[in-house]
């Protein structure tokens, strides 16, 4: 059995505020993140942003693979954000893990599958429900 232990580091996604916001491209990306974060206060008390709203800038895991034992993040401070999910589902299609994480299923999944869908990633053994390997009829 593989276990995959994973967690998610975010930023603001500036490009997708300026979108959403319809802010244009005068403002720096800092000055975008505040008026995401002022927006955001005023419309709910805090300045957590929406999930879609957020960029992947690290996901670092641990992987216990039958004695082995392995500690690292995914890329480098150069890797593009479509590279690390990419590797993470990768890693999911290699290893075919058991997940596990800290608020996974409200955070850290949720905006790896907002992220995976913007850059047009696939993640066939990720999303398997048993339509293609009869062993994920009921485990997934």
């Amino acid at each position: 059995m593989n276990i995959f232990v994973f967690d998610i580091e975010t930023v603001p996604d500036t490009d997708g505020g300026r979108r959403v916001l319809d802010l244009g491209d005068g403002l720096s990306d800092e000055d975008v993140a505040n008026a995401m974060f002022a927006l955001r206060r005023e419309e709910v008390g805090h300045e957590f942003l929406r999930l879609h709203l957020q960029r992947i800038v690290a996901i670092s895991v641990v992987l216990k693979s039958g004695d082995r034992l392995k500690v690292w993040s995914l890329g480098n401070e150069n890797s593009s954000e479509k590279e690390l999910i990419e590797r993470f589902f990768s890693g999911i299609e290699r290893y075919t893990p058991t997940l596990v994480s800290w608020n996974g299923g409200g955070f850290d999944l949720p905006v790896l599958h907002y992220r995976a869908m913007l850059h047009k990633i696939t993640a066939e053994r990720y999303w398997e429900t048993g339509d293609g390997d009869q062993s994920f009829r009921w485990n997934n």
